[in-house]
Order: structure tokens, then sequence, then C-alpha cells
């Protein structure tokens, strides 16, 4: 049975594994507004090849043309990488006997990722202050980052837990330290 704490975290018990799942801010306007933006820039992208194919340019306009080309490239992968996480993105986090499994997926797609119990280290959170410029930042739709959640598996910090609120924090963070802790000990 499905059980959720606060808006986005839903949870699923069984004897064997706790299995989470954080969804992402799901505004259906910004979502539009998004989706609408980037059909408009994948459209700016056609029309400047197609116009790029039938004419000859000097040397100056062939470098500006490659210079718009990249950073039209870089923005159009930046920006459906988001559109795609806002549309159909998940953190998927799973507690069994052998260990915590991480994925952060697009649909099915996405790489689970498994820590053992006994390499984990200082599992923490922190919520950006309301306000700051950090939080300001990570408001922002096509921005992917805003991982709340940090801890250490050896010597590296893994990062989870995108743009969640300090009460969903709080509810997250009392489930998966008790039930780590919980698994460790059998």
């Amino acid at each position: 049975m499905v059980k959720w704490i606060g808006n986005r975290i839903s949870f699923n018990e069984s004897k064997a594994r706790t299995t989470i799942v954080i969804e992402p801010q799901r505004n259906s306007i910004v979502n539009a507004l998004m989706g609408a933006w980037l059909a408009m820039w994948y459209v700016i992208g056609v029309v400047i090849l197609l116009y790029s194919l039938d004419h000859i340019y000097t040397e100056k306009e062939q470098i500006i043309l490659w210079v718009f080309s990249v950073f039209w490239v870089y923005y159009a992968f930046r920006v459906t990488k988001s559109y795609l996480w806002l549309m159909f993105g998940k953190e998927l986090i799973k507690i069994d006997e052998v260990g915590m499994h991480y994925k952060r997926s697009i649909r099915k797609f996405g790489k689970s990722t498994l820590y053992l119990f006994g390499n984990i280290q200082d599992l923490q959170f922190e919520v950006p202050e309301e306000g700051s410029i950090q939080r300001v930042w990570e408001s922002s739709p096509w921005i992917n980052g805003g991982e709340r959640f940090t801890f250490s598996y050896f010597g590296k910090i893994v990062k989870f837990g995108r743009k969640l609120e300090q009460k969903d924090c709080n509810l997250l963070y009392s489930l998966v330290s008790k039930r780590i802790q919980e698994r460790k000990k059998k």
C-alpha cells in the first residue's frame, strides 16, 4: 500500500524492502511555458539550419554561425533534459537488507546505484534559506540541481532529494534513517 509523506514523496513498505519515490514539482503552467519555449527553440534551430544550407557565407559569417550553433545545441540539450525531468522524472530509493539503492530516472531510463549500509556516513540534509540567492537559483524550472540530502560514501559525496522543502526533508530524513537502522540490524 502506497503512503504519502508530503506532496511529492510516496513510499511503499514490505518485509523485504522500503521503496521511496520523490517526484519533481508539478506545475502545469510552468511545464506548458517551458514546452512552448523549447518548441520555439527547436523551430529557430531548424530554420537557421535550413537557411544556412542554402547560402554561401564569408569566413566571419561561418564563425558566427558556428558559435550560434554551439550555443543553440547546448541550450537545446540542457532545457530538453530539464523539461523531460519535469514531465517524466522521479527519484527512486529502495532500502533492503543489502543496502540503499538510488536511481534518478526519466520514465524507465536511469541507472540504479547500490550503496552498502556500512559505508554510508553522515546522512544529512540542508535547505537553503528563504530569499537566498541559492534558493532563488534552484527554484527555476530549468535548473536540475537542488539536492537537499547528502552522505559520504567512500569519501565521495552522494546527493539526492531534488528541490525538497524543509517539512519534506524532515519527514524523509526520519524515514530513511529509521529504515537504514532497521535493515542494518538484520
